[in-house]
Order: structure tokens, then C-alpha cells, then sequence
């Protein structure tokens, strides 16, 4: 049976382990700090008979800032976002620039998904897609002769 599951790279498929994220703590303490650890956005993966549905949480995007790419039965999730905002006060004595910048992204093994007919769709900050699995290959016998 295949299992969902996100991808990555270092070894293949991931499932967490508290373990692993106290020795990467330690490895490298301020990753919390300078956002690497923040580049990740939350997804639900539900079995729903024949299909998978991957709903992901990317609030205060637009749809046009997402992208999905599937290569080599990895499916990459990437979100950007590239905000500016000015405000300046009635007399235009005090002006204040605000600028926001985010990347996200996410990558899952898709091996067992019919790549070509994964549907999205997205609504509300929520990217939705339901991913058909591929059929069972169909057991065939053969009967060989002796000689």
C-alpha cells in the first residue's frame, strides 16, 4: 500500500521524530531565529477512497503566488509573497515603508498518485488537491512449460 508522505531530500521520506528535532536544535540553535524554520506551511493528507486530498494552510497568498511542480514523482508546493506597503500622515512629515517577503515550500512523494489528472484548487488561504491513485496492476498468470 502507499503511503503519503512528505519528501525529503536527505532520505526520501520523513515521519516526525521528536529526537531528530532536538539534535537539529542542537546542530544549529538559531535556525529559529533567521526563519529557516518557519519555511514550512501545515498540510492534512486524508485517504478518501480512490483519491488523496493534500489541503494545505497558505493564508494571504493570492493564487497567482503559488506554484506546483511535479518532477520525477515529487510534487513541489512553493508559495512566494512580496508585499509593500506606504503610509504617510496628513502633513507627509513622517512616512513609513513596510515591506513583507516569504517563501514556502513543500515537496511529497506522489509514486503511488496518477500525476496526470492531480486537480487544485484554492479558497479561502487554503490550497486544495485531490490526487486519484494509481490502479493496482492487474496479477496475470502464465503457465510455462517443462523441457
Amino acid at each position: 500500500m502507499f503511503d503519503l508522505r512528505p519528501y525529503n531530500r536527505k532520505n526520501n521520506v520523513t515521519s516526525y521524530n521528536p529526537f531528530r528535532e532536538m539534535d537539529s536544535f542542537f546542530d544549529d540553535p538559531f535556525r529559529f531565529f533567521d526563519g529557516k524554520a518557519l519555511a514550512e506551511f501545515n498540510t492534512d493528507i486524508i485517504e478518501s477512497g480512490n483519491n488523496y486530498i493534500l489541503e494545505a494552510d497558505l493564508p494571504g497568498f493570492e493564487k497567482g503566488d503559488i506554484k506546483l511542480d511535479v518532477k520525477d514523482d515529487i510534487l513541489t508546493i512553493k508559495a512566494e509573497r512580496h508585499t509593500e506597503t506606504e503610509k504617510k500622515d496628513k502633513d507627509s512629515k513622517s512616512i513609513c515603508c513596510e515591506r513583507s517577503y516569504g517563501s514556502y515550500s513543500r515537496q511529497f512523494d506522489v509514486s503511488g498518485i496518477d500525476t496526470d489528472k492531480i486537480s487544485a484548487k484554492y479558497e479561502n488561504g487554503v490550497l486544495k488537491l485531490t490526487m486519484p491513485k494509481k490502479e493496482a496492476p492487474k496479477e496475470t498468470s502464465k503457465h510455462l512449460e517443462i523441457e
